[in-house]
């Protein structure tokens, strides 16, 4: 049976943004289709941020992100929500990314490798909400932090394929909003 990890990336722990009508819509979607899904909010998880290299490759995890590590190793899909703050993931996500996506969770513990397998064969789903228009984002700007994270940490750490969904003006206005949870609602229930 496929298994979904939804990583819910907005850092307010109150519900009620965009963020989360979008997870709860992917989440409706895949189990309409029976498909097994966890739901991680990355607010709601107690990490410190690493501060350097050493507690970077220290193989001591804290508890929250053994959590984490244990439901992305049991997935076979990973959907990660988040909005664009600043031109870029809030510092949560980066945080809670660089915490999970060791060198001895990703692979065999070096970081130097040009690429790891170890999670191969995990699709990805990044939806990126923001207040621009998404045009805006990908032609003015190269949507420049999606491909970073799309290439440097996602690809790097041996994900594929890695899709994404660019949600602008934060969705627009009611009927907007609607066609993008129906739009989730339907990825969700293929699982992609």
């Amino acid at each position: 049976m496929t298994r979904i990890l939804i990583l819910q990336g907005h850092p307010d722990p109150a519900e009620g943004h965009l963020d989360h009508a979008l997870a709860d819509a992917y989440r409706e979607g895949a189990e309409k289709a029976g498909v097994a899904v966890d739901t991680l909010t990355i607010a709601h998880r107690d990490f410190p941020l690493l501060k350097n290299q050493a507690e970077f490759v220290d193989e001591t995890v804290p508890p929250a992100i053994l959590e984490a590590q244990e439901l992305i190793e049991v997935a076979h899909h990973i959907v990660l929500i988040y909005p664009l703050w600043l031109g870029d993931m809030p510092a949560l996500v980066k945080g809670f990314l660089e915490q999970t996506l060791r060198p001895a969770f990703v692979g065999d513990g070096d970081m130097n490798r040009l690429r790891h397998t170890r999670l191969k064969g995990r699709s990805v789903r990044i939806v990126v909400t923001m207040g621009m228009p998404a045009l805006a984002y990908r032609w003015f700007y190269g949507a420049h932090s999606l491909k970073s994270l799309e290439r440097n940490i996602f690809r790097f750490c041996g994900f594929g394929p890695i899709r994404h969904t660019l949600i602008g003006q934060n969705g627009g206005d009611a009927a907007a909003r609607e066609r993008w949870l129906k739009k989730m609602r339907e990825l969700g229930h293929a699982a992609r």
